[in-house]
């Protein structure tokens, strides 16, 4: 029998985002259910299972037809597939190769969230022009993923790749929650600009558009740095610095291709990452000056895309 499909799942801490992909045609449905996070995260594999079994039948797909489940999740991934510490889903150790593959019969693949959303940027996104490519996503924290020679780099234990926790500042005031005050999504994230902004406002008695909001945003200082609000431009000059100086450490170690930025913070463009290629300029090797600055292009749709291509480079093997 041909198995010409396969699935891409992104699980995330409100939906489950979901891909059905044929080789010939491309994608056939994409689609999303809620995350039932009670009873720590009994439901998911679930419900999951169930959805993937129903819009298959729906296409006139057999399970047998589906090569395999791509599935990331935002924790370590161990090489058997086993999940460690998702915290937002209510898992403690889950195996979801193991749990998932028997609630559908089919192979499942898995991986970190970020990790799998570097691996759809570089086939299908922002990315797809290379081989080797390092994601930033900037959100509430800073993930990362790591893509060498079109694969995921995993490392030891699952954790390569997670940048946000690269000890780039000096230490500050701020605690991570890892625990340690030197990391890079102290500065880096949105959470980060928006702390910067607070406290500046508070501190400085200097006029600043963002006084007038009610409940200020990342986005929001974001808009007011875009009008020339000099609180807010020194916010993201303080985030751009740390993330700069992170790449410049990165690509030192891993010489990728590329350098990719997605997540909500991303959206600001080159107002953001313009001031991260000065920083990068500045102070990486004089050889890796020219390493390009990206932004991500998949958006929502970088995991279930990275989690097909999963799919397909796990059965090459």
């Amino acid at each position: 029998m041909n198995r010409n499909y396969a699935i891409g799942a992104d699980v995330g801490g409100t939906s489950v985002k979901l891909g059905l992909y044929s080789e010939q045609a491309g994608w056939l449905e994409k689609w999303e259910i809620p995350t039932r996070t009670e009873e720590r995260g009994a439901h998911i594999l679930p419900d999951t299972a169930e959805s993937i079994q129903t819009v298959c039948a729906q296409h006139g797909i057999e399970m047998d037809e589906v090569a395999g489940i791509g599935i990331g999740v935002p924790g370590p991934v161990l090489r058997d597939g086993t999940v460690c510490g998702c915290v937002n889903l209510g898992w403690d150790t889950v195996n979801v190769a193991e749990k998932l593959g028997k609630l559908t019969g089919r192979p499942v693949y898995v991986a970190n969230d970020a990790n799998i959303a570097a691996l759809g940027e570089q086939w299908k996104g922002a990315g797809s022009a290379y081989q080797s490519v390092v994601l930033l996503t900037l959100g509430t924290g800073v993930g990362g993923g790591v893509i060498l020679d079109g694969h995921i780099v995993t490392g030891a234990i699952g954790a390569a790749g997670e940048v946000g926790h690269m000890p780039v500042l000096s230490a500050s005031a701020v605690r991570c929650n890892c625990g340690k005050t030197d990391c890079l999504e102290i500065a880096g994230s949105a959470t980060g600009v928006l702390r910067c902004a607070r406290q500046l406002l508070e501190e400085r008695s200097t006029p600043s558009a963002m006084r007038g909001y009610r409940e200020l945003t990342a986005k929001d200082v974001c808009d007011c740095c875009a009008a020339g609000d000099a609180l807010a431009s020194e916010c993201i000059a303080r985030a751009a610095d740390a993330l700069g100086k992170a790449i410049a450490n990165i690509a030192c170690v891993i010489n990728p291709e590329a350098f990719l930025f997605g997540g909500g913070m991303a959206a600001a463009g080159d107002l953001l990452l313009n001031p991260i290629r000065r920083v990068f300029r500045e102070t990486v090797f004089p050889p890796l000056r020219g390493t390009p600055i990206v932004r991500a292009s998949l958006g929502n749709e970088a995991g279930i895309t990275g989690g097909v291509r999963l799919v397909q480079i796990s059965q090459d093997r």
